[in-house]
């Protein structure tokens, strides 16, 4: 992302801190579902600050429930 480290300070020393705590969320829904769970992530991880993140709405081919076989829809 664009977010840059912080500076921290310890025992009086100055250093700089790279490393930015990152969170990913995978969801699969129905299509019909898709606009009210992007409106639900954005109302829930917003913050109107950079580093807010970003959602990708991609299409998925097939679901497949391992356990019991299930496909398509049913394994949602």
């Amino acid at each position: 992302g664009r977010q840059k480290g912080q500076t921290e300070i310890y025992r009086g020393a100055e250093y700089q801190v790279n490393f930015v705590p990152k969170v990913k969320l995978e969801a699969v829904v129905e299509d019909g579902a898709v606009a009210k769970a992007i409106d639900a992530i954005k109302a829930a991880a917003g913050t109107g600050k950079i580093g807010d993140g970003k959602i990708f709405v991609v299409a998925v081919e097939e679901a497949v429930r391992i356990r019991t076989g299930e496909t398509g829809s049913a394994a949602l």
